[in-house]
């Protein structure tokens, strides 16, 4: 299960207005930038409406937490254990984080030095599309990726 802090941070990165609730609204813009889709409306409302217990059409922190609770509840039931899928993420964050850094992140140059690496369909990726790459699942807005950011990334795929 995440920590209280990282989930404290996954919610402020929900709740654009800082009101303490996320709407469907909020939830639908966050899932659209993580997911590089659009989630409808009626989408957004039937995913929070599962997490919903008051009825007010919003999520606070504690029936976000849920949510978040259920998902990795249901990833959990996967059969791989969450140990060995910790690990297999750990490795391949570990081969995109910055060498230099001294906390591990993946910044846009580590990243772009890693897609080159892959081949030659992704030497035409500058910079600024590595930054935009960054930028969608950037929870805590430092332009780079955290091993948390980069799990809540993958997970979502």
């Amino acid at each position: 299960m995440a920590s209280t802090s990282s989930s404290s941070v996954l919610f402020a990165a929900f709740d654009k207005d800082g009101d303490g609730k996320v709407s469907a609204s909020e939830l639908r813009g966050c899932m659209a930038a993580a997911l590089g889709e659009d989630v409808s409306e009626e989408e957004a409302a039937a995913i929070l409406a599962t997490a919903d217990i008051d009825g007010d059409g919003l999520l606070d922190h504690d029936e976000f937490l849920r949510l978040s609770d259920s998902d990795h509840h249901q990833l959990q039931q996967k059969d791989q254990p969450e140990e060995e899928r910790l690990r297999c993420l750990r490795e391949a964050f570990d081969m995109y984080a910055a060498a230099d850094q001294e906390t591990a992140v993946i910044t846009p140059a580590s990243l772009r030095r890693m897609l080159t690496r892959l081949g030659p369909e992704h030497e035409r990726l500058g910079m600024e599309d590595c930054r935009a790459m960054i930028c969608r699942f950037d929870l805590d807005g430092d332009g780079v990726l955290s091993f948390h950011e980069f799990r809540v990334m993958m997970l979502m795929s």
